[in-house]
């Protein structure tokens, strides 16, 4: 099995990847997961783990969510919930067999009690397990119904001293509006955090990004689809939109027309 490749320069060493469930379904299905979209993601995290990173990873689960969401109607919040922490794990499940066939050294734990499958969520351990060149996929959300998986991905990214909170998406960062609706959408190389909260924006809800302002933590929004694009950020190139929290660069970044 491959182990943590000999540390390089790079500008982020340790960094949590939020990933969406909806992105696991690729370009046909209506739920489920995409095999390709899979097998793309776990090159692209082995060739971090080579370059030195060290990797954790929250993943959503509306991709299996919405295979039951004509049953949830008039169901209870809580119990919803609990039942999107489920399929997270379905997806983290799907993530550590992809990474392991990838010959990457995975551990998921998870934010509920699943001693057959997961290692429960231990803050120490899971700092142990980077340090060593593991994967680790953190499954369940916070473990706590009313909370999303963009928060439990602030909340584990500080937990765990990573230097950014990136989240891979479907497109190339963030931008004025909609570009999958408006073709004319510009992209900001980087925005203040307030910005993206007055002009909601939308990179991550309210609770993530109050818990990353108050710790003046990094977000990078990049399109994680494109082949090459997460091992370039984490070597120090331009790459997505960089959300900030420095109060001395208020002025928004675009794209040069």
């Amino acid at each position: 099995m491959s182990t943590s490749g000999q540390p390089q320069d790079l500008q982020y060493q340790r960094v949590l990847l939020k990933l969406s469930g909806e992105a696991l379904l690729g370009g046909e299905r209506d739920f489920g997961i995409d095999e390709a979209v899979l097998r793309t993601y776990a090159e692209e995290v082995r060739k971090a783990v080579d370059l030195g990173a060290e990797v954790a990873i929250v993943i959503g689960g509306g991709n299996i969510f919405r295979g039951v969401e004509n049953a949830m109607e008039g169901m209870t919040r809580a119990h919803a919930d609990y039942m999107g922490m489920l399929a997270t794990m379905i997806n983290g499940m799907a993530l550590q067999d992809a990474f392991e066939q990838e010959d990457l050294v995975t551990r998921l734990q998870s934010s509920i009690k699943m001693e057959e499958i997961a290692e429960p969520f231990i803050r120490r351990r899971a700092i142990r397990h980077l340090e060593k060149g593991r994967v680790v996929i953190f499954g369940a959300g916070t473990g706590n119904p009313y909370f999303t998986t963009d928060t439990a991905a602030g909340l584990r990214g500080l937990e765990i001293d990573a230097d950014v909170i990136l989240k891979g998406t479907r497109v190339d960062g963030v931008f004025t509006e909609d570009p999958e609706e408006h073709d004319d959408a510009e992209r900001f190389l980087q925005i203040h955090g307030q910005e993206v909260i007055q002009r909601d924006l939308r990179v991550m809800d309210m609770t993530a990004l109050t818990l990353c302002q108050e710790s003046k933590m990094p977000i990078i929004v990049f399109n994680m689809g494109t082949p090459g694009n997460l091992s370039r950020l984490l070597s120090g190139e331009t790459v997505g939109t960089r959300v900030h929290w420095d109060e001395s660069k208020q002025a928004a970044e675009r794209v040069p027309a």
